[in-house]
């Protein structure tokens, strides 16, 4: 991997990764961009105790360009976008609405591939190797920055999860502070361990390798299950074997496994419903352990993904239940939902 940085006109990171050592990078943005101006800010809530971004300024972000004006596309034939070169492997750059910015964090895009029509599954597993690679570097680098205590990577697929870019793309968040749901995590694993004086992420993935109804697929690197309590239609969570706290502590051996399992796992997200939906909406969640906290090394990166369709022509609304009092109800039964996964694996 050869990794180039650079800058946009307004002044903003962009960073090239590309396959090939030799590739050169010099493109230069030539838009007349005014300095970025951010409004956000962390507000406390101190009702829950979480911690709420407000940024006014994403208002007038770009909302569902057409194809041929897309800002994710390479620069080509006098247009120019957010992307100088006429081409790129993968790239990565500061996003220009940030929900977080400053001493409030750091909002990047990920760019998956230049073909504004294709979508992560179609990557080869050599580009999705260097998709990894890119999220393990900025991880890496975001870890650097004092005011980022937690690094996420995802990725948003379809308008109806609410993207507004078509091209394959995902984010990377730099928060302040530790996340709601991670310090969730966190409380569990501190209730298991004074409990049992074990590890409870070993023991969840123990369980379901164990009982192996809810296993999707397995590898000697990755198991990837449906969990016994599953908030959402179809959910997985997709675990490395050997336990480690974020993407920098991966082995050589799972970063070698882990473009063919995920790859296969998208696959069969877009054959749960048959071959004439739609391309399933989803999320992809990678979640890593808080930068400082003295518990990093029991917490287990994973990454969980999962779609807000239940069932053909029918999405999963987040309504009274859910939104009100944060109790979920779900209408597919894990066990029926690992069993289709299990069903459309590739032939």
């Amino acid at each position: 991997m050869k990794k180039t940085s650079t800058r946009l006109a307004d002044g903003r990171e962009l960073v090239y990764y590309d396959r090939r050592d030799d590739a050169v990078r010099d493109a230069v943005d030539p838009r007349p961009l005014d300095p970025i101006s951010t409004t956000s800010e962390i507000r406390h809530d101190p009702l829950l105790g979480d911690s709420v971004a407000i940024a006014s300024h994403r208002q007038g972000r770009t909302y569902h360009p057409p194809a041929d004006e897309c800002p994710l596309c390479p620069s080509r034939d006098g247009r120019h976008s957010e992307i100088p070169d006429a081409d790129y492997d993968v790239v990565v750059f500061e996003n220009r609405f940030p929900s977080l910015a400053g001493d409030s964090g750091r909002c990047e895009v990920v760019c998956f591939t230049p073909d504004h029509d294709a979508s992560f599954a179609d990557l080869t597993e050599e580009q999705a190797a260097l998709v990894l690679e890119a999220w393990t570097d900025r991880t890496a680098e975001l870890a650097a920055l004092d005011q980022v205590e937690q690094v996420f990577c995802f990725e948003n697929r379809g308008a109806e999860i609410g993207v507004t870019l078509g091209h394959p793309h995902g984010q990377i968040y730099a928060y302040p502070f530790t996340t709601p749901r991670t310090a969730a995590m966190l409380r569990s694993l501190d209730a298991h361990r004074a409990a049992t004086g074990r590890n409870l992420f070993d023991d969840l993935l123990a369980r379901e390798r164990a009982d192996a109804e809810r296993v999707v697929l397995e590898t000697d690197e990755w198991v990837a299950y449906v969990p016994y309590a599953a908030h959402w239609p179809y959910e997985v969570h997709l675990h490395p074997t050997r336990r480690v706290p974020d993407l920098r502590a991966l082995d050589d051996a799972a970063r070698d496994g882990f473009p063919g399992v995920y790859l296969e796992l998208l696959r069969r997200f877009d054959r749960i419903f048959g071959p004439d939906e739609p391309p399933t909406p989803y999320i992809a969640a990678w979640h890593q352990a808080p930068l400082r906290d003295p518990r990093r090394a029991d917490f287990a990166l994973h990454l969980e993904l999962f779609t807000i369709r239940r069932t053909s022509g029918k999405l999963k609304f987040l309504a009274g239940s859910e939104s009100g009092m944060s109790v979920f109800i779900n209408d597919v039964p894990p066990e029926a939902a690992a069993r289709r996964l299990r069903e459309v694996a590739s032939k």
